[in-house]
């Protein structure tokens, strides 16, 4: 109980509050009051420079013996150094120390994202290193982990198309996924383009996001699937998402390392751009051609940037004024020090 009435009451009375950890610690609301401290021993030395003349030495009868005369020279400056020690605390009131909690609470609507990727034979080839499926994978892996707030989904296609991830905003589940992916994943031969837009869009209708992108990475024209490539994205259109398509590869004879055998073999490859314009133009996205892993990674790059999610900041300020503090050490000091300079403490003092 008594405890805490004195932690109600006087705790300001801790000397903690002149530490130099308490006082760098604050912020001060007027910090220009801070420059008088400067004026103070001003002050104190030009009283003393002006009561020399005036000053006339005061013998008082009964003082003790034992109390050296050299004492009672150290002794004289007890008054002003007191009222310095006031005007000291009044100036620290003054400049209105403060503590000053920030709490950021951001929210965002985010954009839910579906990442569709060709895991077709052709995604083998080798003009990227080690192929292009690997490093379709990893520069995916990358944009995923660069995404804040959002929902990503995963659709891989070859000859068939299925929802491998759900929208979720557990990256490292996505992640995961990414890297599980081998040519084997579907089964079908083929690259059904039409029907992973079509998959990419049943997952999003489930979506209330404001944002709706698919992200869809092929190396060739559609030749599987019953459904046309423009038929799915009118369809993605119509239901406002936006398609970004990415063409990875090259023309030309390139290698490739046989599955069955192991043997390097080459093959003549041409890139068909015309599927993955059109379905870019009607989904009202882009269509980008990246002929190494540098041009895909500027490409995730640029649709991160496209395809930012608007971050909502509510900022909350508290402020703890501490001043009372060291206006009662003020008004104290300076009690002691009027109570010095008018009794006869100040004529023992006094030189």
């Amino acid at each position: 109980m008594w405890i805490r009435f004195w932690n109600e009451n006087f705790f300001w009375l801790s000397p903690k509050h002149f530490s130099p950890n308490t006082l760098l610690g604050y912020e001060w609301y007027n910090a220009g009051s801070l420059y008088f401290l400067l004026a103070i021993p001003l002050l104190f030395l030009l009283r003393r420079v002006a009561n020399i003349s005036l000053r006339q030495r005061l013998r008082v009868a009964w003082l003790p013996s034992q109390l050296g005369k050299k004492r009672v020279r150290i002794l004289r400056f007890l008054p002003d150094v007191v009222v310095s020690l006031a005007l000291i605390c009044l100036v620290l009131a003054v400049a209105r120390p403060q503590k000053v909690n920030t709490k950021i609470q951001r929210s965002s609507e985010g954009i839910d994202i579906m990442l569709c990727l060709d895991v077709s034979e052709s995604m083998m080839l080798e003009d990227f290193q080690p192929n292009r499926l690997e490093v379709a994978k990893q520069v995916a892996r990358n944009f995923v982990a660069g995404r804040v707030y959002d929902r990503i989904g995963l659709v891989v296609f070859s000859g068939e198309a299925y929802s491998a991830k759900p929208l979720t905003t557990d990256y490292a589940l996505i992640q995961a996924g990414i890297s599980e992916i081998t040519p084997d994943y579907v089964g079908a031969s083929g690259t059904a383009i039409g029907t992973a837009i079509g998959v990419a869009t049943n997952r999003l209708l489930e979506s209330n996001a404001k944002s709706k992108v698919i992200i869809l990475i092929s190396d060739g024209d559609n030749t599987a699937g019953s459904v046309n490539p423009l038929t799915s994205a009118n369809l993605a259109a119509y239901y406002n998402m936006k398609i970004y398509t990415i063409l990875v590869g090259t023309e030309g004879e390139i290698a490739y390392t046989d599955r069955e055998t192991g043997q390097r073999k080459t093959t003549r490859n041409t890139i068909h751009e015309q599927t993955l314009q059109e379905i870019a133009q009607t989904g009202d996205g882009k269509y980008f051609r990246t002929p190494d892993r540098k041009a895909l990674e500027e490409v995730f790059e640029r649709i991160n940037q496209y395809e930012k999610s608007e971050i909502k900041e509510n900022k909350q300020v508290t402020r703890q004024d501490f001043y009372r503090i060291y206006l009662n050490w003020g008004l104290l000091f300076l009690v002691m020090g009027m109570f010095l300079r008018s009794t006869f403490i100040a004529n023992i003092l006094e030189d």
